[in-house]
């Protein structure tokens, strides 16, 4: 295992289990019938891994994915086990791998970002403040920065390699890519699961302003896979400071990118060292929104 200076795991090694592939965060492991999902603490933003870690992040992640799973649980998703301690080949890792590793069903990953926004800010902002349309749909005029949309939007985008950065994709695309059907079955969930989780995260505090999903097929059936409603996969606003007209303040990375639009960097590979005081603020961030969300300290 490959720990920085701030005890962040930033790089897993099992010797005997084999690595099938190594994530901008997770790595992952072939199990033979199954597979090892570790998430480790590294962090990407703009698709570049940063050289340091924040501090406890993929048990953070790996924390709010299980809370997801157990309250969507009518909906089948690819989670087998949570304990490492169950397969006789982690045993011996099993310091460094509790807390942040999952055992997963294989399935077949569809190659599609399924990105459901509710707060038009980001991307989708500077989208509507150049044409008025969000991913090729046309919106309303008269919104502000932050404003709760009318309607949640599907906006897919393609899966990039390592590297490289997603692309927005239509809905008619994601149809040609794996069929009309399963892209309406996938745009479906991924509406109903933002729906039900915005409504629970709003009792608890927090604002799921935008997320992304990723689902797979196991035998005909499609299943939620990957990482759920997490502080990487998600942008979580504190309710009690939101303010429309203005970016919010967020528990999530998105306080990394802003120190990172400070920079003058190209947003290419190699990414530059975060500074302690960020990285540190960052995990806070982290910690907070899971005891938010799921009403227990990490």
């Amino acid at each position: 295992m490959r720990y920085d200076a701030n005890h962040a795991l930033l790089e897993t090694a099992l010797p005997g289990v084999k690595l099938v592939n190594r994530g901008k965060v997770r790595d992952v492991y072939d199990l033979g019938d199954a597979l090892l999902f570790v998430a480790t603490d590294r962090l990407s933003a703009f698709d570049v891994v940063m050289p340091n870690g924040i501090p406890r992040k993929g048990e953070v992640l790996t924390r709010i994915s299980l809370f997801w799973f157990d309250f969507l649980k009518g909906i089948p998703n690819h989670l087998i086990s949570a304990d490492v301690t169950s397969r006789p080949e982690l045993k011996a890792y099993a310091a460094d791998l509790q807390g942040r590793a999952i055992i997963v069903r294989k399935a077949k990953i569809f190659p599609v970002e399924c990105i459901v926004r509710g707060y038009l800010v980001g991307s989708g902002w500077k989208d509507y403040c150049k044409c008025g349309e969000v991913s090729g749909i046309k919106l309303r005029a008269g919104y502000r920065q932050a404003d709760k949309l009318d309607e949640p939007l599907f906006t897919p985008s393609t899966k990039a390699e390592q590297g490289l950065h997603d692309e927005a994709i239509s809905f008619d695309g994601v149809a040609k890519l794996i069929g009309a059907d399963k892209a309406a079955q996938i745009r479906d969930l991924a509406l109903d699961i933002y729906s039900r989780a915005r409504d629970y995260a709003a009792e608890r505090g927090i604002i799921v302003a935008d997320t992304k999903f990723e689902f797979g097929e196991v035998d005909g059936e499609i299943i939620l896979a990957d990482e759920v409603l997490t502080p990487d996969s998600s942008r979580f606003w504190p309710a009690a400071s939101y303010r429309p007209g203005s970016n919010p303040p967020s528990l999530d990375k998105q306080f990394v990118r802003d120190y990172l639009e400070s920079l003058d960097w190209n947003k290419q590979a190699p990414g530059p060292t975060i500074p302690d005081e960020v990285v540190a603020k960052t995990s806070a961030k982290y910690l907070e929104a899971c005891r938010m969300l799921t009403g227990a300290e990490l």
